[in-house]
Formats: C-alpha cells, sequence, structure tokens
C-alpha cells in the first residue's frame, strides 16, 4: 500500500486530500508545515507529497529544496497544490525539485489520475 504525506497548514485542505486518498486506498499521513513534514519524513517511507506553498515555519519551496537534498528522496514524486497561480510561482516550484504544479481546489479525478501515474495505484 502507498503512503502519502499531505502537507498543508489548513485542516480543511489535509482532510480533503486525505479522503480523496483514503477513497484509493492510501495511507495518509499528514504536517501542517515544511518542518513537520521534514520530521515525519526521516521515520517513515512516503511514496509521493502533496504540498502547499504557503505555510508557517516553512513553506513548500523550502521544504521540497531540503527534501531534495536526502539521498534516499531525490525521486520521491512531489505535487505542488496550492493557491499560488503565477507562472513565477510553478517555475520556482520545478526548480525546488516539485514534478507537478497544480492549483487549489484540485479535482478528485485529476488527483487520482496522478497517483495511478506515479504510484502505479
Amino acid at each position: 500500500m502507498a503512503t502519502v504525506m499531505v502537507v498543508d497548514d489548513s485542516k480543511t485542505v489535509r482532510s480533503y486530500h486525505g479522503s480523496i486518498l483514503k477513497d484509493l486506498g492510501v495511507t495518509v499521513i499528514e504536517a501542517e508545515n515544511g518542518m513537520e513534514a521534514l520530521e515525519k519524513t526521516l521515520s517513515s517511507e512516503i511514496d509521493l507529497y502533496l504540498v502547499d506553498v504557503n505555510m508557517p515555519v516553512m513553506d513548500g519551496y523550502s521544504f521540497v529544496s531540503e527534501l531534495r537534498k536526502q539521498p534516499q528522496k531525490q525521486m520521491t514524486p512531489v505535487i505542488m497544490i496550492t493557491t499560488q497561480e503565477e507562472a513565477t510561482d510553478k517555475l520556482e516550484a520545478f526548480k525546488m525539485g516539485a514534478n507537478l504544479f497544480e492549483t487549489k481546489p484540485i479535482k478528485p479525478d485529476v488527483l487520482k489520475g496522478y497517483l495511478q501515474l506515479l504510484l502505479k495505484i
């Protein structure tokens, strides 16, 4: 079974993404910010990350940048899901190491399609 970490400071967003993931039989781990996500990454095997950009303590760009410094996490897929819509936001996400970039709210069918593509579920 795949494990996905949802990194977002909004409990509502974490619940929304979590319900979509759980419908697919995916184990969900939640984190409220990038720092908490990094800490949980040390003790968990994560197959994919859904990451917001704007969060307190450590934003999504910084989190992805730090995640990519870990040799065992350089290939783990990251989908940035944010309210940021500018081309510069998307470019920054890709520079930091994100694989995909979507704006909120992501449609359940789109998220499911990405999971099927990236995790083969």
